[in-house]
Formats: structure tokens, C-alpha cells, sequence
């Protein structure tokens, strides 16, 4: 694939001055989605979700021998329910909170040329 940008020392025409600074443009964008998608209390959010609901259910159905066996306490229910309440909190702290992407400034735009 050929090189998209003059060597150095060339000078750069203005419509290409745009090109340069619509495809920086494009980039951010695509990196702050990237961000967020792999924020990491996604992940975590997510997990917890999803093993909180596993566990839940597991406490749902339970047996007696499986709850005499703790004591009396239906510890998955009670579990599955921390679980589940702790992965809801990091979502919705990703929800009020969300990653703000790095503002680039013209020196960093003059750096790339």
C-alpha cells in the first residue's frame, strides 16, 4: 500500500490539511468507543450480573439438606443477591459516570505530521 502522507520536508496542500484533520477526528471517535466498550467496570459490572443471576437461582432452588447444612441461612439466595446488587451498582456508575476520551490538542495534531 502506497504512503497516504509526504515525506518529510514536502509541503502539505490545504485540502489534505483537512483530510488529515477529518481522519484524526474519525480516530478519536473510534477510540473513545473502544474506551468505553472495555471500560473496566463493564467487565466487572457484567460478571457479577451474570454470576449473581447464576447464584440466585442456585439459592431459588435449594434444597433443606442444602440450607441445614449452613445453618439454617440460604446462603446462594443471599449471596446471588450481593452479587447481583454490587454488578447493577458498577453499571450504573458506568451510566452516571462515563469515560471521558482524551482531549487532543493541536501540538499532538503537529506531532503526527
Amino acid at each position: 500500500m502506497a504512503e497516504q502522507f509526504p515525506h518529510e520536508g514536502e509541503h502539505r496542500p490545504a485540502s489534505s490539511e483537512k483530510d488529515l484533520q477529518r481522519e484524526v477526528a474519525e480516530l478519536q471517535n473510534q477510540s473513545a468507543t473502544a474506551a468505553r466498550l472495555f471500560d473496566i467496570r463493564r467487565i466487572i459490572g457484567g460478571l457479577f450480573v451474570l454470576y449473581g443471576i447464576i447464584v440466585t437461582i442456585a439459592g431459588l432452588t435449594a434444597s433443606d439438606a442444602d440450607i441445614d447444612k449452613a445453618v439454617g441461612v440460604n446462603i446462594n439466595l443471599w449471596t446471588g443477591l450481593g452479587m447481583l446488587i454490587l454488578g447493577l451498582l458498577f453499571l450504573l456508575w458506568l451510566k452516571l459516570r462515563p469515560t471521558e476520551p482524551p482531549e487532543v490538542t493541536e501540538e499532538d495534531v503537529r506531532e503526527q505530521k
